[in-house]
């Protein structure tokens, strides 16, 4: 596992470095870097419960806001545009939607480290 979360967190500060030309790049770079620590922590076997709480309902909350932008993505005539780089610029719903995909993602991860943390019932 601790190879896992190294490459997790290498994962999550390379997509934070990538948010540098986004239309709201400091959240996505706090939201990044905030996994990329959680994934090192956890490489060395270190969660802080209280920690992966709040992320995670604030995750939940900025995807409920989001939600609606995958709403319109899926009910698009052409759902593949997601992948396009031009149609983020034709389409907000398409940031959007992505996103929300990229805050689920966060939110699985988080949701494991949960898990992991859970205290011995022995």
């Amino acid at each position: 596992m601790k190879v896992a979360n190294i490459l997790l967190s290498i994962m999550f500060l390379g997509f934070a470095a990538l948010q540098y030309n986004d239309p709201d790049p400091i959240i996505w770079i706090l939201i990044y870097g905030a996994m990329a620590v959680d994934c090192g922590m956890a490489a060395f076997n270190r969660y802080i419960r209280n920690l992966i709480r709040l992320q995670a309902a604030g995750y939940v909350l900025y995807a409920g806001i989001l939600f609606h932008g995958v709403i319109d993505w899926l009910k698009s005539p052409d759902p593949s545009l997601l992948f396009n780089d031009l149609a983020k610029m034709q389409y907000p719903y398409i940031e959007e939607a992505r996103e929300f995909l990229g805050l689920l993602i966060c939110l699985g991860v988080l949701a494991w480290y949960w898990v992991r943390s859970a205290p011995n019932k022995a």
